[in-house]
């Protein structure tokens, strides 16, 4: 298994001060942006940026609440090549005891474990879905299925919602739109 670096998710004080820096002074994108919990579209809002077209997000803005934790990071992310790399990592994981918080979510863009480490930090290992859905969205996942059951699963779950459509058609549209 061959980890690539993905992306970090940042804890932020000010949301749009934050977005306005990374997108007027580093040249990122916003490529999506929305509410943690789609039954509150005025609670918690998760910005996601980008620079490239093949990435959704480089970098993910949420925001911190009350005190917060001792650093900004919420987590750090690879990227692996197939769905059952995530299998392999969530069994081992399983298995050796060191890893906490195992947790297997669907995010429908991408399948993804998340867990802590044995000092704490959080750590997200995941393989893009052949979709683009919105973000956020984080809905449990069973990785017992078959690749093909977790595919139609995803289909199903998210097929209906606005801005769902084939990777390649969101992946083209971002494109044309960072470099007209």
């Amino acid at each position: 298994m061959k980890l690539r670096w993905s992306h970090c998710v940042l804890y932020v004080r000010d949301l749009g001060a934050m977005i306005d820096f990374y997108r007027d002074v580093l040249g990122f994108q916003v490529s999506d942006r929305g509410p943690v919990d789609p039954a509150r579209p005025d609670g918690i809002q998760v910005a996601f940026l980008s620079q490239v077209g093949s990435d959704h997000h480089q970098i993910a803005f949420a925001p911190l609440r009350g005190e917060g934790p001792s650093t900004t990071l919420d987590h750090i992310a690879f990227r692996v090549d197939a769905l059952g790399e995530v299998k392999t990592l969530a069994r081992r994981l399983a298995e050796d005891g060191r890893a906490s918080e195992i947790s297997p979510v669907s995010h429908g863009n991408a399948w993804s474990v998340y867990f802590r480490d044995p000092e704490g930090n959080r750590l997200e290992v995941f393989t893009d879905s052949p979709f683009h859905v919105r973000q956020p969205q984080l809905h449990p996942l069973d990785l017992s299925m078959s690749d093909d059951e977790i595919r139609r699963a995803t289909e199903e779950r998210f097929g209906s919602e606005p801005g769902f459509m084939p990777m390649e058609e969101f992946s083209a549209a971002h494109h044309r739109r960072h470099h007209d």
